[in-house]
């Protein structure tokens, strides 16, 4: 079952199109990762939704209302953490966290607390005191102690260090566990690989791939490490392989999952003492679509 739906939206400012015919999917229970470089996109999707901005053209639904006319009915449901957090400077941080809260009817001071203590925040501080990433815990502490049904997190983990991105992590999973739907934009190819059951990339406006992990890693390349006996012949001239470099004696390429088979029957003739292989990580594949788009973008454009 979808929780949000987004079809066919577009946002223009003035000449200059921000989205393009975005198409985007949430089911209920899932984690999906909206990843893009900055200024691709992300947070603009976000802000229709949450009905700040108003779409151009295309439809945007969640919990199958309507976000923009529908947005005070939908923000009793849902909980949102931007990436750059501003909060009251006078107000302490745990005031902050008790307002979230109680604006959304929920009063579960225990678990208020525990995330208090797992994030490691001192919530007697006022704001104006705290640092970028303390401010960042303030709203994921006030977002995860709601009872959300859907998470709209935009970079949230900025400002955070790796310790508390862990603990950013487990929360998302926890909700997830609940059947919880969240919706994590990020630049953080990594952060994204461990959460995201389903991701959707975004270029310049325009979705350009979504489904899951599995269904993308076709357009990926696997990693090798090899060291054999004999020198291997003529491995650049088999199809698929790229980037060879020699490391240590032992040769690192990639390889195109369709020519696996045929490059290490070639590669096992001359005699394999050491042989590693890693999967191709989101960060492969988004440069993978880079490398191509913009090889078609300069192929259409010719001389200029």
């Amino acid at each position: 079952m979808s929780v949000l739906q987004v079809s066919n939206l577009t946002k223009r400012f003035g000449k200059f199109t921000a989205l393009d015919g975005v198409n985007l999917e949430v089911h209920e229970g899932e984690v999906f990762g909206f990843i893009g470089p900055n200024g691709a996109g992300k947070s603009t999707t976000i802000r229709v939704l949450l009905g700040i901005l108003k779409a151009t053209s295309g439809e945007a639904t969640i919990f199958g209302k309507d976000a923009w006319s529908d947005a005070v009915e939908i923000h009793k449901r849902i909980a949102y953490v931007p990436g750059d957090v501003n909060l009251w400077p006078n107000l302490t941080g745990g005031e902050v966290i008790d307002l979230f809260v109680k604006l959304r009817g929920g009063n579960n001071i225990s678990k208020r607390e525990e995330l208090i203590e797992r994030f490691d925040l001192d919530p007697t501080k006022k704001c104006r005191t705290y640092s970028k990433g303390n401010r960042q815990k303030v709203a994921l502490i006030a977002a995860f102690s709601s009872d959300a049904d859907l998470y709209i997190l935009d970079e949230p983990t900025s400002g955070l260090d790796p310790l508390m991105e862990q603990v950013f992590q487990q929360c998302v999973f926890e909700a997830k566990q609940a059947g919880k739907s969240v919706l994590l934009s990020s630049h953080i190819l990594s952060e994204v690989e461990k959460l995201c059951d389903r991701v959707g990339i975004i270029r310049q406006g325009k979705m350009i791939e979504t489904g899951s992990l599995k269904e993308l890693r076709h357009l990926t390349r696997t990693n090798f490490l090899v060291e054999t006996k004999e020198t291997i012949a003529d491995l650049d001239g088999l199809s698929g392989v790229h980037d060879i470099e020699e490391r240590d004696g032992a040769l690192s390429f990639q390889v195109d999952t369709e020519d696996l088979d045929a490059v290490i029957k070639h590669v096992s003739r001359f005699g394999i003492v050491k042989f590693e292989s890693s999967p191709p990580t989101l960060e492969d594949l988004f440069m993978r679509h880079y490398e191509e788009k913009e090889q078609t973008e300069t192929g259409a454009g010719g001389n200029s």
